[in-house]
């Protein structure tokens, strides 16, 4: 009699264990989605770097986008100063790095200024010292050293980078816009290629898109002495061209966690985005 209960409550308990939903998984955390780069992504009124509105393109329950943009930084002084090892520190498996300099990496280095911020021109491994107004030596390398050495080190902790052309000044030739400074939208592009990740040429998206507005449209996007610096109106158009760029990518990781409104952008033409593939190579120096 014992053992025909023991067996019955046996059978309820499985019965009742098949019914019941077994529990969801454990969601994964949270990506953060880092924007990391000079003032064309973050300045203060009544300026604005397109890093700002580009939060609002996600959806905050899916993603958290931080804007560690910093005005007046180049690659070497963004790590110089410690700022990438800050978000080198918090970056876990999952999270997105978007990079974007090379404003403020041209010139010569200089001696005699505090904060000094050119990089040596080129992607090679060449090198020279500096002695900095403290007394200090600082040995200065070229853009594409210290553009692979945050790719490199966000790969490390399991990021996804995605490297991109700088935005475009307010200047024209001969009725076009111009499509950036000198030769770091192609030297980004050869970092992103050497490193195997993808790179979005934001530069001619926006210049090719000036070019259907035409000039006396694009002025309300800078302040009316600034050439390079975005008013809020310009800096929504430069986030919503670089949303565009990151739909463009095969299989974007993106789409899934964009808001309505990143919704709403229309996907580039997948001519500006190359995707490369691990291990691709460089195209040259």
């Amino acid at each position: 009699m014992m053992a025909a209960c023991a067996a019955l409550c046996v059978g309820l308990l499985s019965a009742v264990a098949a019914e019941t939903p077994a529990a969801p998984p454990m969601a994964a955390s949270k990506p953060t989605l880092y924007v990391v780069g000079d003032s064309t992504a973050n300045s203060p009124a009544p300026i604005q770097g397109w890093g700002t509105p580009f939060g609002a393109y996600f959806d905050p329950a899916r993603v958290t986008v931080l804007n560690k943009a910093r005005g007046g930084r180049s690659s070497r002084s963004y790590i110089h100063e410690g700022l990438w090892d800050g978000i080198v520190k918090d970056l876990k498996p999952g999270d997105f790095v978007l990079l974007q300099f090379g404003h403020n990496d041209g010139g010569t280095p200089s001696a005699n200024r505090a904060g000094d911020r050119p990089s040596l021109p080129g992607l090679g491994e060449e090198t020279k010292d500096f002695p900095n107004p403290a007394g200090q030596t600082e040995t200065v390398h070229t853009f594409g050293f210290y553009m692979r050495k945050m790719v490199a080190d966000a790969k490390a902790k399991g990021a996804t980078v995605i490297v991109l052309s700088c935005t475009v000044r307010n200047i024209w030739r001969d009725g076009k816009a111009d499509h950036g400074p000198g030769s770091f939208g192609p030297w980004a592009a050869d970092v992103a290629k050497a490193q195997g990740v993808p790179f979005v040429d934001l530069s001619s998206i926006v210049a090719d898109k000036y070019d259907v507005l035409g000039k006396e449209k694009v002025v309300p996007f800078y302040g009316p002495t600034d050439t390079t610096h975005s008013t809020p109106a310009g800096a929504d158009y430069n986030a919503t061209s670089v949303v565009s760029g990151l739909k463009a990518l095969k299989d974007s990781p993106f789409v899934a966690l964009l808001s309505d409104k990143g919704r709403a952008v229309a996907t580039a033409d997948v001519k500006y985005v190359t995707q490369n593939a691990p291990g691709a190579g460089a195209t040259g120096k």
